[in-house]
């Protein structure tokens, strides 16, 4: 190990233990989730996706990093509403099963081709927008609070480029919190073990959940990671790869967890030049994964600590978290001049968060952009879709 790849390894895992676990709390809340069902959920994500991370890193000797997958948990906070837990855990099953599939088959860049990324990256930018916009009324309720948060957001990576914005925003928010917020008494959770939950299927479900979760999690996660793995010089067995986040996903459903699978940004920035020697780059990943599995199974001490923090904080991390997850899609969304309302349709229709005859608004809003794409003769040059 160096200092290199240790600092690599150190950041990758913030990125998931950070934003990516405020988001599976505020979906759990929004979800009307149990304490335990949350305890499991983040149990399951965290120790068994940063154990998938790290047995794939060490045999291949390849820096794979991640968790689970945060824009999953972000679509399941908006239209995942009125769902019970079976039927999700039905849902998650489904996703890693169709997962798999495309895994094995080899079909998934093919199958991919048929959605244009812009469609992808609106409906993606439509379901987050509402997280970032939450950011604004947080001025409203605690001026100061908000105000250092933002400041950190800026001023962190002036301080070192290795520092990511949302440390700032975690270190600085906490600090007007200490001075005018009044934590309440601590109550502590019983450890429990992982529940493991009998699943419940429905066609509406597959549609509806099922299908875009394996979208996002094939998209925004793995394709990413794989690309970011070429482009830095690794030979990615990409099937391989898909084929284990797919398995990993279907036995995570058992317990509540969305999905196990490879992380696109953590796995960037382990597989990039930060890391150090690019034959050493693997150990960036093995601290990743390590810090990971240690947030997982004491996650259930640290969800007592989270639910002392006023909703408005949890907010404000949750919204600055997806800040750049944004940026990158609504960049994506509309740089390709080919598609203009095809790419406008479906980011609106997926703002709306309105479901129809059982059917959420983000698979609306892929079916109706790919078709006004489609009837307005828009994309008809080839678009890279990963």
């Amino acid at each position: 190990m160096n200092a290199q790849n240790t600092s690599a390894g150190i950041l990758s895992a913030l990125m998931a233990c950070t934003g990516g676990a405020m988001m599976v709390i505020t979906a759990a809340q929004r979800l009307e989730l149990t304490t335990a069902a949350l305890v499991s959920w983040l149990f399951i994500v965290y120790v068994f996706g940063g154990g998938l991370n790290l047995w794939l890193t060490l045999h291949f000797k390849i820096p794979f990093a991640g968790a689970h997958s945060i824009t999953a948990a972000a679509f399941l906070s908006t239209s995942a509403m009125q769902v019970s837990l079976p039927e999700l855990v039905g849902s998650y099953l489904m996703a890693g099963a169709i997962i798999a599939v495309l895994g094995l088959t080899g079909i998934f860049n093919k199958l991919l081709e048929l959605i244009p990324r812009p469609l992808i990256d609106a409906m993606l930018a439509g379901l987050i927008l509402h997280y970032v916009v939450d950011i604004v009324p947080v001025f409203q309720q605690s001026p100061l609070v908000a105000g250092l948060a933002i400041l950190g957001f800026f001023l962190t990576p002036r301080l070192s480029k290795a520092l990511p914005p949302l440390l700032g925003v975690l270190v600085f928010g906490l600090i007007g919190l200490f001075i005018v917020y009044r934590f309440p008494e601590a109550v502590p959770i019983p450890f429990s073990l992982p529940q493991f939950v009998v699943p419940q299927f429905s066609a509406a479900n597959l549609l509806s959940l099922a299908l875009p979760l394996a979208i996002l999690v094939i998209s925004n996660d793995l394709a990413v990671a794989l690309a970011a793995l070429k482009k830095n010089g690794f030979d990615p067995p990409a099937n391989k790869t898909i084929v284990a986040s797919g398995i990993g996903t279907v036995m995570a459903s058992f317990f509540g967890g969305q999905a196990l699978n490879i992380g696109g940004m953590m796995t960037a920035l382990c597989s990039s030049e930060e890391a150090g020697e690019k034959s050493q780059r693997y150990k960036a990943a093995i601290v990743s994964s390590v810090l990971v599995i240690l947030f997982g199974l004491f996650s259930w001490k640290l969800i007592v600590l989270i639910q002392m923090l006023p909703g408005y904080f949890i907010a404000l991390l949750t919204g600055f978290s997806l800040v750049g997850v944004l940026l990158g899609s609504l960049q994506s969304a509309f740089k390709e001049t080919q598609f203009k309302y095809s790419v406008l349709f479906a980011f609106v229709i997926s703002i709306a968060n309105v479901s129809f005859f059982g059917i959420s608004s983000a698979v609306w809003s892929l079916l109706i952009g790919a078709l006004a794409a489609k009837l307005l003769k828009e994309g008809n040059e080839k678009v890279r879709s990963v």
